[in-house]
């Protein structure tokens, strides 16, 4: 069995607090390696080694962290079958879905190659009588990372892209079931330059997060996950007077107009409900088709679609369409959920459960499923499933489908599907979700804008990656200047390269 480790000052520590957690292969349900949780002593020293090496990176100029970055993505893309293949053997993706996960993160680290445009502060010449005032952006310090199992690769990039472009340093906790690809890109961006200590991987259970959260050196924590954990994370780090910015959980809805094309919404609804095995904070989990011919028609192109999807582990070939979920507990939990479904009157169209695969009965599939007639107060619709499971709510009005996403807890993302774009625009302007997608299911704005939800899919003021990020990342300091006087020297008629 592979024995883990953390990425301490540049180097592999061996955990010694003498506790591990069991990194599972998801399709087999076999125990792959180990990896160490960290003591608090173990957290502590690295976090005192981050604060040192945070001050001689923030002061390298922003041209020069920038061209780490540069590097850093080359790597990336340079090692992308092998980092797909660690995000597929940990955490059960296909390959091409595994590729799209750090292609994901890898866009942002493209961002963070101009990251010194975006750090540049504000000047004002003459604000008074001989008086200048100008603002500067200046890094945070040691900042912490805790992200999910679902993205290996694209979640732990986003966080320590813009952080360390910014001139801070990051204490990366990745999820104690997916930690190998963390491991291998804190690797990657030493060989790309970043100094020793700027990037530590700590790998650790709640222990470790509240360490994080108590420590009066780290400044700031991005988290994703679920949205009880976000919420207890935001408040914790809000006491301890931290940033915060938390990512949570979601219900995401696509609406489908009686003018929508079906076949591609059915499409759409396919990839955005059962790719990845549903284990995404993007996936639309709900389908509301608006009047009963509309809810007919599609769940009549949805049944055969489903029914054709190939599910296995990633080693069986591109053709698979979504491998297991990550735990047995996960897989219970969504054959549960299924059932309270049918107990509470929805109408099981597909269903996925008690699916076995020849060679890999041990592992944690699941297979589709789809529900109709789903109604709000049912479990299935209240919940998130965090699975391969569709439910169709019928809507018989656009204002009705329309309440639905706005009653609802959740604000990550949703999406309509129409030919009209009066509705598309009336959508857009009045739905309180962070992200909208017209006639796209999975609305993921691309690295250069920002991602985050609104109500309780998000807590903090800031989102992820893009300008919210540099924000989020850099404090303001204004300065006020006046000289009585001033000492001219002579010219200098060369330029001095920079360094």
């Amino acid at each position: 069995m592979q024995e883990l480790y953390h990425w301490i000052d540049g180097k592999e520590v061996k955990g010694t607090s003498g506790r591990f957690s069991d990194v599972m292969n998801p399709a087999t349900g076999e125990v792959q390696a180990r990896v160490p949780l960290a003591s608090a002593d173990e957290l502590n020293a690295a976090i005192a080694s981050a604060e040192k090496a945070q001050l001689v990176w923030a002061a390298t100029n922003p041209q020069r962290r920038a061209r780490v970055m540069m590097k850093f993505g080359q790597l990336i893309n340079d090692n992308m079958d092998a980092l797909a293949e660690l995000v597929s053997r940990e955490h059960g993706k296909t390959l091409p879905d595994a590729k799209g996960d750090v292609q994901r993160g890898l866009e942002v680290i493209e961002v963070c190659m101009g990251a010194p445009a975006l750090l540049k502060g504000e000047y004002t010449d003459n604000a008074g009588p001989g008086i200048d005032l100008y603002s500067m952006r200046q890094p945070l310090g040691v900042v912490a990372g805790i992200t999910p199992f679902n993205f290996p690769a694209m979640i732990p990039l986003w966080k320590m892209g813009p952080a360390l472009s910014a001139g801070n340093a990051m204490i990366l906790k990745p999820s104690e079931r997916v930690p190998s690809t963390s491991l291998m890109l804190a690797k990657l961006a030493q060989e790309a330059g970043l100094p020793d200590g700027v990037l530590q991987v700590v790998n650790g259970d709640k222990d470790a997060v509240d360490g994080i959260l108590d420590h009066p050196a780290i400044q700031a924590v991005g988290f994703v996950g679920s949205t009880p954990i976000a919420q207890y994370i935001y408040g914790r780090a809000a006491a301890n007077g931290k940033r915060a910015q938390c990512f949570g959980g979601a219900k995401n809805h696509m609406l489908i107009m009686p003018d929508a094309d079906l076949d591609k919404a059915a499409d759409a609804l396919l990839g955005a409900g059962f790719g990845a095995a549903g284990e995404r904070c993007m996936a639309i989990s709900v389908a509301v088709p608006v009047g009963d011919a509309t809810a007919d028609a599609l769940i009549e192109r949805l049944v055969p679609k489903i029914e054709k999807l190939k599910v296995g582990p990633y080693t069986a070939g591109d053709d698979v369409d979504f491998g297991p979920v990550i735990t047995k507990a996960a897989q219970d939990r969504i054959n549960r959920l299924i059932a309270s479904g049918v107990d509470q009157g929805a109408k099981l169209v597909v269903d996925g459960r008690d699916l076995k695969i020849q060679g890999y009965e041990d592992g944690f599939f699941c297979g589709p499923s789809l529900f109709d007639n789903v109604t709000r107060d049912m479990e299935i619709y209240k919940e998130e499933i965090f699975g391969p499971v569709l439910s169709t709510v019928r809507a018989q009005s656009y204002e009705d489908a329309l309440n639905l996403v706005i009653d609802n807890d959740y604000g990550n993302g949703t999406a309509i599907f129409t030919a009209d774009g009066d509705t598309a625009r009336d959508f857009a302007s009045r739905v309180n979700v962070g992200m909208v997608g017209i006639n796209f299911p999975i609305p993921v704005p691309l690295s250069y804008y920002t991602f985050g939800g609104w109500k309780k899919s998000a807590f903090g003021d800031l989102n992820q990656y893009g300008p919210d990020a540099f924000r989020f990342y850099t404090k303001t300091k204004t300065v006020t200047a006046r000289w009585f006087s001033g000492i001219k020297d002579g010219a200098a008629l060369n330029f001095k390269a920079l360094d």
